[in-house]
């Protein structure tokens, strides 16, 4: 059985039961979630982004093919079995594609879709809400071309599974998400307020959904639809998020439990306490998608290597990596991936630049000029950090070093603050216990 109809299944017996989607493509971040894997005996669900990983190669230069070869080796590295690993496609449809008009832009998606499913992703969200060039900019897209578009690409998805299927029996059938009342990927561009999805415009998309594969005779995909993606009222924000409240969500989460089959899908639960997070599983929101609040915690943690640097080299700046530095830099010289997120004066907007929970530092992180300053900082640490700098700069992986948990090694030590973001995601879901 797929990991995530096991969770729709618990939710449904009444066990408050979720599962955490790790949403990046950064391998330190990758490598943490697979390590809480390990130690915890659970799934662990991965999704690549339709802007990270695509048919050319999105930011990251990875193909889906490449993006699965690239988690296999992490996995075989990690020692955690490949089968407890779950891969998903997040947002895939046009969004990158929406320049086009509707022909091109609906078979250059197929083709992502296609890639993701033959490439072995059993996880597929089907995301058709954005418009495309072709369509009337003023006017909103209706939800009878949002869904009419939406159908098209699961068809692509079920005739590469058929084709998957002829190479590999024992092929997983993919599971399918749908419904995109979030913001697009890699977070809002405009500080607005968040509205609850109504719970009307919730069964609305069901049964529209439901109707209309029936008359596409795709009726045979309807169970392999577990979730539906909604608003519930959360969204991380430059400076917090905007938390989770169950009583202005309580008529939307009510209306889960008239579907046997479906339960939500949350989006953008990054830095929602751990309490909170719980009472969304708690609530039926099955799935907790996040990304900005690990690639956060990876930054917090090498920012405070760099500062621990800075004293351990002081009088040496020739020899200090200078990562702080060259990341404001690289991120200045080239505004593209903050420039329609970071809003204010200069002074505000330069605080956003490192310190922002919407963390555009993530795009950056791949730069040659930014991960060479990343090598040198972790080459001048490779003996280990001095106890009482650690003690100052990351306080809780100091204690755990001193008490033979954790080894003095500075990926070591990145990656566990990463699993203590993770550690409350697990908390949230119990997905242990599936």
């Amino acid at each position: 059985m797929h990991p995530v109809i096991e969770v729709l299944k618990a939710q449904k017996q009444g066990r408050k039961i979720g599962i955490y989607s790790c949403c990046s493509s950064n391998e330190l971040v990758l490598k943490a979630a697979l390590l809480t894997g390990k130690k915890t005996n659970s799934y662990v669900l991965i999704e690549a982004t339709a802007n990270q990983v695509n048919q050319y190669g999105g930011y990251t230069g990875m193909k889906p093919a490449d993006f699965v070869a690239h988690i296999e080796k992490l996995a075989d590295e990690v020692g955690i079995d490949r089968k407890k690993v779950v891969l998903g496609g997040d947002h895939l449809g046009p969004l990158t594609f929406s320049k086009y008009d509707e022909e091109k832009a609906m078979n250059e998606a197929a083709e992502l879709i296609r890639q993701y499913v033959s490439a072995g992703f059993t996880k597929i969200h089907v995301d058709t809400s954005m418009k495309v060039a072709s369509d009337d900019p003023d006017t909103r897209l209706a939800d009878e071309v949002i869904i009419r578009r939406g159908i098209e690409l699961i068809r692509v998805a079920e005739a590469a599974y058929e084709e998957l299927k002829k190479k590999d029996p024992a092929a997983v059938h993919p599971i399918y998400v749908v419904g995109s009342e979030v913001p697009i990927p890699g977070g809002a561009q405009e500080v607005t307020e968040m509205e609850v999805t109504k719970p009307e415009d919730f069964i609305n998309t069901v049964e529209l959904y439901r109707s209309n594969l029936s008359k596409e005779n795709l009726s045979h995909v309807w169970p392999y639809i577990c979730a539906i993606v909604v608003q519930p009222g959360v969204e991380e924000k430059d400076d917090g998020c905007t938390e989770y409240d169950r009583n202005k969500a309580a008529d939307l989460m009510k209306a889960i439990w008239q579907f046997d089959s479906l339960m939500f899908e949350g989006h953008s639960t990054d830095y929602q306490t751990k309490h909170k997070l719980r009472e969304m599983v708690e609530d039926g929101v099955g799935i907790l998608k996040v990304g900005p609040a690990l690639t956060y915690a990876m930054r917090e943690a090498v920012f405070a290597l760099a500062y621990a640097e800075k004293i351990a080299y002081r009088g040496r700046e020739e020899e200090q990596s200078h990562f702080v530095e060259v990341l404001e830099k690289t991120m200045k010289n080239d505004p593209g991936n903050w420039i329609r997120h970071y809003h204010g004066t200069e002074r505000e907007i330069e605080f956003k630049l490192l310190y922002s929970f919407s963390d555009r530092c993530r795009y950056y992180l791949p730069r040659e000029e930014v991960r060479d300053s990343f090598e040198k900082l972790l080459n001048n640490f490779s003996s280990g950090v001095s106890l009482a700098l650690l003690s100052q700069f990351l306080p809780v992986q100091y204690t755990r070093v001193r008490e033979g948990l954790l080894e003095n090694k500075p990926e070591a030590l990145i990656i566990d603050r990463i699993c203590d973001t993770i550690d409350e995601y697990m908390f949230a879901t119990r997905q242990q216990e599936l």
